[in-house]
């Protein structure tokens, strides 16, 4: 008996992007940290991308399938780095999921980025102070966490707010010669 999944043209999108922000995981795995926990997060603005251009829907998929296969190909899967890296990406989400809804006047790709990378963090310490290192110490990371999630959210939500602009002025000059 053979089975037979179909997929649409969304899969399809969502499987391009994933694999997309998983190669951007890699690659960023291999980036020395001068801190445990601190990495750039450059997977997160595929995420962003996605949510902008795709919706909520589409950027938890994306979100997700990149921690769960990225963890997989890595050897970290249902390791605490595994639970850090989902833990994190849930409250993203969940931050996103409710940020989306702020006036866009004020708040755009660069404070959802913002939001998110905090979230994150905020997720990571609270695994590591409720599972793995119940002492009260880790709060003197809190100050360092916080300034590196200000610092790579700010980075990477201008790299997506710049990668969106493009994207509207690439649709723009094509939406003419399509008329004519």
């Amino acid at each position: 008996m053979q089975i037979t999944i179909q997929t649409t043209a969304e899969d399809h999108r969502i499987a391009r992007l994933a694999a997309f922000a998983i190669g951007l995981s890699l690659l960023e795995a291999a980036i020395p940290s001068p801190l445990p926990g601190i990495k750039p997060g450059l997977a997160n603005i595929v995420t962003l991308l996605v949510l902008a251009r795709f919706g909520l829907r589409a950027a938890i998929w994306v979100s997700l399938l990149r921690v769960v296969a990225g963890s997989l190909i890595l050897g970290t899967f249902l390791s605490p780095s595994f639970v850090l890296s989902f833990s994190g990406a849930a409250l993203s989400l969940a931050t996103l999921a409710l940020a989306r809804h702020l006036p866009e006047k004020w708040f755009g790709p660069v404070s959802l980025s913002i939001f998110a990378a905090f979230a994150h963090i905020a997720a990571q310490m609270a695994v590591v102070y409720l599972w793995l290192i119940p002492h009260a110490g880790i709060l003197y990371l809190a100050p360092v966490f916080a300034a590196a999630a200000l610092l790579f959210g700010t980075v990477n939500g201008l790299i997506t707010a710049g990668l969106l602009a493009e994207k509207q002025k690439t649709d723009s000059v094509r939406a003419p010669a399509l008329q004519s």
